[in-house]
């Protein structure tokens, strides 16, 4: 017989936080993706522009799976595939920029990676909390 893994104090203040985190940086990307190129700050990093998209759904992924309950995993790959989607429809209305498919790809790789990184901590975390045999 197993014990049931014991509740922590702070996941609803976690949760909250992951919450706030997971819709700043939503918002962030939105804005990020939509002013002219030319306004933007230097790039911090120089990393490829793929791996950019990447990195930024990943993020927004696992922020997005803290912050909501396991039940609605599906839709939240679902969401962030659409809306990377939406925003690479949005450049290509703007006149400043250019609406890309390989970006989208990029962004639903970064969701699998993001996905791939939140199993592996789940199970760590089983494994951890796993009663000593």
């Amino acid at each position: 017989m197993t014990r049931p893994m014991p509740a922590c104090p702070l996941r609803p203040r976690f949760q909250s936080a992951s919450r706030r985190a997971f819709w700043l940086s939503f918002a962030a990307v939105l804005v990020l993706t939509q002013v002219p190129s030319n306004t933007l700050p230097a790039v911090l990093f120089d990393w490829w522009d793929k791996a950019q998209h990447a990195l930024a759904f990943a993020t927004l992924f696992l922020l997005g799976r803290l912050g909501y309950p396991p039940e609605k995993t599906l839709r939240l790959l679902a969401g962030l595939a659409l809306f990377g989607a939406a925003i690479e429809v949005l450049q290509a209305l703007t006149g400043w920029r250019t609406g890309d498919v390989e970006d989208w790809v990029a962004d639903v790789a970064g969701l699998a990676i993001g996905w791939a990184l939140g199993q592996c901590a789940l199970q760590w975390h089983r494994f951890a909390m796993s009663p000593p045999r």
